[in-house]
């Protein structure tokens, strides 16, 4: 992942057009940077009064929590469910709108996995069947 521009380029390309008197595509010239970087550079020096970067990454609260976590819990638990289902019932039921993976990763989370029984489950693979008996000699051959 990329990360920002240091403090120093970010004032070194402002002073240059702010101060110098520099059109924004010959400071990004000199500075080695696309014209775009520094014209954002100028307007929000204009507009918020500094040039820091902004916040990358952080948290992202879930959408599956509160009141939507207690009744999946109690759905799932209530057995015979699959995971496309339970994203059409809490869009339907819930008015969630939550994607297959969102859905999947609160179920491995909350260990919450329903299994078929072993008897639904398919055949093995086809195989050899068991060896033939050796044949004892033929009394009278030979």
């Amino acid at each position: 992942m990329g990360r920002p521009y240091s403090m120093d380029l970010r004032e070194r390309a402002l002073a240059a057009v702010e101060q110098e008197g520099m059109s924004r595509h010959a400071a990004a010239r000199r500075f080695g940077v696309a014209p775009s970087t520094v014209i954002n550079w100028v307007r929000q020096f204009h507009e918020e009064g500094h040039v820091e970067p902004g916040q990358m990454g952080g948290h992202k609260p879930k959408t599956l929590s509160g009141e939507h976590r207690v009744w999946l819990i109690a759905r799932c638990q209530a057995g015979d469910f699959t995971l496309r289902g339970l994203v059409g019932e809490l869009a339907t039921e819930r008015g969630l709108k939550v994607d297959y993976r969102s859905v999947w990763e609160f179920v491995h989370a909350e260990d919450l996995s329903f299994k078929k029984n072993r008897a639904g489950q398919r055949a093995g693979p086809p195989g050899r069947g068991p060896k033939a008996r050796t044949v004892d000699k033929v009394p009278g051959a030979g």
